[in-house]
């Protein structure tokens, strides 16, 4: 069974198309107009193993914010659509992820249910890249992103102080437990409920 999706989201911001292969082998092509963006979520399909093709457009000339908003709902829906009925998915994943001094801590399960826990104090930072990416996006990308893939998902900052590495410490921890609860071990749905 092919896991893949594609989809398109067109706004009076924004004009976003995307691809997405869970059982790929990690290559990507990103282009949001923003740099750092662009880094992270490469980390995301690099680190999940997920094929991932992005192109965005948006009015970064207004602000970021709309851009980082758009992706990450646009990017939860087509992971949602590509990971299917979950029949036999490990389903929960947890871990701990370092990139240098800083640590984070993610949690998730395909549940269906959305909802997201975000314990990260991120220090006062300069915004990253230009056109700049203010890092108190970094969880409303990931919080749109959890919503629209149907995700409880936990993140917990356990030390660190430099926002970039903070950051990014996040997406390689978030793209690793999704490659590892997409995983399919099992024939059945993992659920007493009999639905995800």
């Amino acid at each position: 069974m092919s896991r893949t999706a594609s989809r398109s989201r067109i706004t009076k911001e924004t004009s976003i198309s995307m691809s997405i292969d869970l059982d790929g082998t990690g290559i990507t092509s990103v282009s949001t107009g923003i740099p750092f963006y662009d880094h992270m979520l490469d980390q995301l399909g690099r680190h999940g193993g997920f094929d991932l093709t992005i192109d965005a457009e948006g009015d970064l000339q207004i602000d970021t914010h709309h851009t980082v908003e758009d992706v990450a709902i646009t990017l939860g829906e087509t992971f949602r659509e590509a990971l299917g009925d979950k029949i036999g998915v490990r389903r929960f994943a947890s871990g701990l992820y370092p990139l240098d001094e800083a640590l984070v801590e993610v949690a998730l399960d395909l549940s269906g249910r959305p909802f997201v826990v975000w314990a990260v104090e991120i220090p006062e930072s300069l915004p990253l890249g230009s056109p700049a990416f203010d890092p108190q996006l970094a969880e409303h990308a990931v919080s749109s992103f959890a919503t629209a893939a149907g995700i409880t998902l936990h993140v917990t900052l356990k030390r660190g102080r430099n926002a970039h590495h903070i950051i990014e410490a996040t997406f390689k921890g978030l793209a690793r437990c999704l490659r590892d609860a997409v995983r399919v071990e099992g024939v059945s749905l993992p659920s007493t409920k009999g639905v995800l």
